[in-house]
């Protein structure tokens, strides 16, 4: 019988060695998987390189993990904003390194890695600092750059609802970055606030496939609170 819960985060988490290529999805605030997060600052991987559209806001959530001295290295879109001051301090010191991706590039390298493609031209970025010392290509007229995928270790991924199998539905925007993560990593770990019952999601609201999926967790909505998680046992 296929029963992908997990009892909590911790157990859902265990395993993660150092040195791991994590997806974690999110934009800005919204969908970030802060119960899964803070399980993993207190799992004690270290010298990760994470993937995000961001690199964290104020001090919880990635801000958190990076603040903990976890990351090595974070491949992003928008690494700095008003609140943003974790990495700006990290970044300046040196104890950081930064991939900027452009966001459309960053969406589809990871799409690229979960669809098996090898790389792929995008004209984006061509002719400016992120294209120095990369492959180029005339296509069609237009310059192009190529691009790599970006695999993952492990992606870790807020969703809304999720059954035993691992099929996932999202809320509204924290969908954003959830559905190409759990496609491109060797594990995907989501939360989810509800656990349907097998059969009951309606197919054509599934928007990632329990194929994709390794554990599911169930947390409370006020979950993650001061920093910390409150861990919820399923039955």
């Amino acid at each position: 019988m296929i029963d992908k819960l997990a009892a909590s985060v911790e157990e859902a988490l265990q395993g993660t060695p150092d040195g791991a290529t994590v997806l974690i999805g999110g934009f800005g605030t919204a969908g970030i998987p802060d119960a899964l997060i803070d399980g993993l600052i207190a799992q004690g991987a270290r010298e990760l390189t994470v993937v995000n559209n961001n690199a964290g806001n104020g001090e919880a959530g990635l801000a958190a993990l990076l603040k903990a001295g976890r990351v090595r290295k974070i491949i992003c879109s928008f690494p700095r904003q008003a609140d943003s001051f974790v990495f700006d301090g990290l970044y300046r010191a040196g104890k950081i390194e930064l991939e900027l991706v452009p966001q459309g590039n960053l969406a589809e390298r990871i799409r690229a890695a979960g669809a098996g493609i090898g790389a792929f031209f995008c004209p984006t970025g061509y002719g400016t600092e992120l294209a120095a010392g990369r492959e180029t290509r005339v296509i069609d007229g237009r310059h192009c750059v190529l691009e790599y995928p970006i695999h993952g270790d492990l992606a870790l991924i807020k969703a809304e609802c999720g059954d035993r199998w691992g099929n996932l539905t999202y809320r509204k925007a924290a969908r954003n970055f959830g559905p190409v993560m759990a496609m491109a990593a060797k594990k995907t770990v989501a939360t989810v606030h509800e656990v349907a019952e097998l059969g009951t999601l309606d197919p054509e609201a599934i928007v990632t496939p329990g194929i994709f999926v390794s554990r599911v967790v169930k947390i409370d909505r006020t979950a993650t609170q001061a920093g910390g998680f409150k861990k919820k046992e399923v039955a």
